[in-house]
């Protein structure tokens, strides 16, 4: 599906980003591997892309102007374009609006939300007519948090950032749309425990909480020709769990 297209992924040492990283190997695409500090997990997802495909390795903090560019430009001197853009990389801390101070708040949104806007900056002008720009955003922008205000409202300004890039490249045939997973097994319910674990599939009209090759699935379509059509557009994948 993805023969000879280059793909940079953001987040990509781990979780969701991980199985992005190498389902994407698997359809054929070059993938770059951005990380931050988890060295040694990028170094063995890039194992796993080889078997497949090929990439690199591209360290950097997405949410720094400076680092961005620097992500940018190492991975184009690689592959000399960038076909597809996912924008995987955030962070989350689980805490109430009351508990949370100006630092946690900047650092949540600096992370999540101005990212797009350093990524994207520096990633459009390598980009071609039919690339594609895939954003992981969250459930809880669609229905906020009691214990993630800064995440919620970071992940529901990514969809109108898409969606408002989605207007503009249209006419450069480059499309832009978001996924929203619900609950993922990742590290992000690390702390959880066997109980809530069930407690919250029991939840999920599909009985079971979602795995990061779910949501990665979904971008693979979202990165393919079969996508071409579709542009800002948020898809949920949470089991029905959201239904409306």
């Amino acid at each position: 599906m993805l023969h000879g297209k280059t793909a940079l992924i953001t987040g990509a040492s781990r979780g969701i980003g991980r199985a992005i990283a190498i389902s994407f190997a698997e359809a054929g695409a070059y993938v770059g591997i951005n990380y931050l500090t988890h060295q040694k997990e990028a170094e063995e997802v890039l194992e796993v892309v080889k078997k497949y495909s090929d990439g690199i390795l591209v360290q950097g903090d997405v949410g720094l102007f400076r680092d961005a560019k620097s992500i940018v430009e190492t991975f184009v001197e690689n592959t000399g374009s960038i076909d597809i853009l996912v924008h995987n990389a955030g962070i989350y801390r689980r805490k109430k609006f009351s508990e949370m101070d100006e630092r946690q708040w900047d650092e949540v949104l600096t992370t999540n939300l101005k990212s797009c806007f350093t990524m994207c900056h520096h990633a459009l002008p390598h980009m071609g007519e039919g690339g594609k720009i895939v954003f992981i955003s969250s459930q809880l922008a669609l229905r906020g948090s009691s214990h993630g205000a800064d995440y919620a409202a970071s992940k529901a300004g990514m969809l109108g950032f898409m969606k408002s890039l989605a207007l503009e490249l249209a006419e450069r045939n480059i499309t832009v749309n978001a996924v929203a997973p619900g609950t993922v097994d990742t590290d992000i319910i690390r702390d959880y425990t066997e109980e809530q674990r069930m407690r919250r599939a029991a939840e999920i009209p599909l009985g079971r909480l979602g795995t990061p090759e779910d949501v990665a699935r979904v971008c693979l379509f979202l990165a393919s020709p079969m996508a071409d059509y579709i542009t800002g557009e948020t898809i949920v994948v949470a089991g029905g769990l959201y239904i409306r």
